[in-house]
């Protein structure tokens, strides 16, 4: 992902993913997208300049999947937005683990609603016990997420998020 790319939002103005502006272009020219911002800087054809999209918004609706978030150390993070459960500090991916609430020695399964992110320092505290044997209430417990915000910020980290997408993403 570049600082050059495009923003694409469904229908309804919610962000979906990250494209090229290339291709954003092309869908722009064959009418697939509205252009809702630009770059600073255009795009040189032969003919005629054209605007390089920063964001744009799809004019047709598009079939939703089922909502399916498949389990990952990301997914996890995200869902528990990236804080220890433990002692609720905000840290970034690589300072946290993945913590069996019923831990692995005593038959929990690594799934949904049995693994939390954890700060090391918790993680290791906790040890092989469960939460109230080891004193450390969860601040909430593990549910599986019907969906997850889409992972623009997380792939390029906000501070070096476009400022033209900032309106867009929360």
């Amino acid at each position: 992902m570049t600082i050059r790319d495009t923003l694409l939002l469904d229908q309804g103005y919610q962000p979906l993913k990250v494209i090229s502006w290339q291709r954003a272009l092309v869908m722009h020219l064959v009418g697939k997208v509205e252009l809702v911002t630009a770059h600073a800087w255009s795009v040189q054809t032969v003919s005629r300049p054209f605007p390089a999209p920063a964001v744009v918004r799809l004019l047709r609706a598009i079939a939703h999947r089922p909502p399916f978030v498949r389990f990952s150390r990301e997914n996890v993070y995200l869902r528990d937005e990236y804080r220890c459960q433990y002692c609720g500090r905000h840290l970034p991916s690589r300072d946290l683990t993945l913590d069996h609430v019923l831990p692995r020695c005593q038959g929990g399964k690594t799934s949904w609603t049995n693994v939390v992110a954890a700060c090391t320092p918790c993680n290791r505290r906790k040890g092989r016990h469960t939460p109230d044997e080891a004193g450390m209430p969860l601040l909430s417990a593990p549910l599986r997420p019907r969906w997850l915000a889409p992972r623009v910020m997380v792939a390029v980290g906000e501070a070096q998020l476009p400022p033209i997408w900032r309106d867009w993403l929360h």
